[in-house]
């Protein structure tokens, strides 16, 4: 089993005015002169980490990371009830990561995204293909109608009723009717009153953290307590499902044929309760080309080993061919 690389630090790193208000965090860690891969967080609003460096050979590749509007170290944070979410869309990230590739002075670069991220992934490489030189896919997502209702609406309750009773029990409840769960929680993140806006945060944030991984994972149980990440992270999630991520619906399966020139690896759990098998099934149907790899013993989270493993062979191997 192939394991993180060790811990590096970034050499370069700034704020990327993007407009509309908002300025993005970027950093830049590896190689200078190595292959560019640009990393995409999930969430939306997860924010990227220290231990999202390590998925890449720092010897090998120059290596980008970006803190989404709204979220992480990026301006202004979307925990802040004053903060306008109108210029916080899937169109508005896809130039912010075409403004950081020029201003970075790059060519084309691999994406390299999960869950929420191979989203964006997806809508970057469709809208700019001939920017991307690879692309690496985990956990699939595409926003589509089914997938929202699946994990936030009621079915997933079916196999995980522990943890579905946290997440329907902090809605009122005359609110807790299934088909408008969603809705109803905007009416209670979107409080003016921290009491209220953090606690069905923490909610949100913890029934999807505590349904990542196959074996439970108290430390991201724990991670998903923090108020003020939880809140900006479950309200930009909340902001883009209510939307269906500004796509038609089934877009970004039906406009894959759009990537048959660029390698591609889809790497997905089987028991993955939060993105189902059947999306990046889909998603190989409609991109034959891709290598799928579809995992016995994993779930959700890109640090389960399994997944890991599968991540780190892809983006060695892409590595070796450049």
């Amino acid at each position: 089993m192939r394991e993180l690389y060790p811990p590096i630090e970034p050499h370069a790193s700034g704020m990327l005015e993007a407009g509309d208000g908002h300025s993005v965090y970027w950093e830049e860690c590896g190689n200078p002169h190595g292959k560019p891969v640009v990393f995409l967080h999930g969430g939306p609003g997860g924010g990227a980490s220290a231990r999202h460096r390590r998925l890449f050979d720092p010897s090998r590749y120059r290596i980008l990371l970006i803190d989404q509007r709204g979220c992480g170290r990026s301006l202004p944070h979307a925990s802040d009830p004053a903060v306008d979410m109108s210029a916080n869309t899937t169109w508005h990230l896809v130039a912010d990561l075409e403004l950081l590739r020029q201003e970075r002075g790059i060519g084309t670069w691999q994406v390299f995204g999960g869950s929420w991220g191979s989203a964006l992934a997806l809508a970057y490489a469709q809208k700019h293909p001939d920017r991307v030189s690879e692309l690496v896919l985990r956990g699939i997502f595409t926003l589509r109608r089914s997938e929202l209702e699946w994990f936030y609406e009621g079915p997933a309750a079916n196999i995980a009723p522990d943890s579905w009773a946290g997440f329907i029990g902090a809605l009122p409840e005359n609110d807790r009717v299934p088909g408008h769960l969603i809705d109803n929680y905007a009416k209670l993140l979107f409080d003016e009153d921290p009491a209220v806006h953090q606690r069905a945060a923490v909610a949100w944030a913890t029934w999807e953290f505590s349904n990542l991984t196959v074996q439970p994972r108290p430390d991201l149980i724990e991670a998903a307590q923090e108020p003020l990440g939880a809140t900006a992270f479950a309200r930009i999630e909340n902001h883009y499902f209510r939307h269906d991520g500004w796509f038609t619906p089934g877009q970004l399966i039906a406009d894959a044929p759009r990537l048959a020139g660029i390698p591609t690896v889809i790497v997905q759990g089987r028991y993955d309760i939060c993105t189902p098998a059947t999306t990046a099934w889909d998603l190989h149907q409609a991109l034959p080309h891709a290598e799928f790899v579809l995992l016995e013993d994993a779930g959700h989270a890109y640090d389960e080993p399994s997944i890991l493993d599968a991540l780190i062979t892809a983006t060695d191997t892409f590595a070796e061919r450049s």
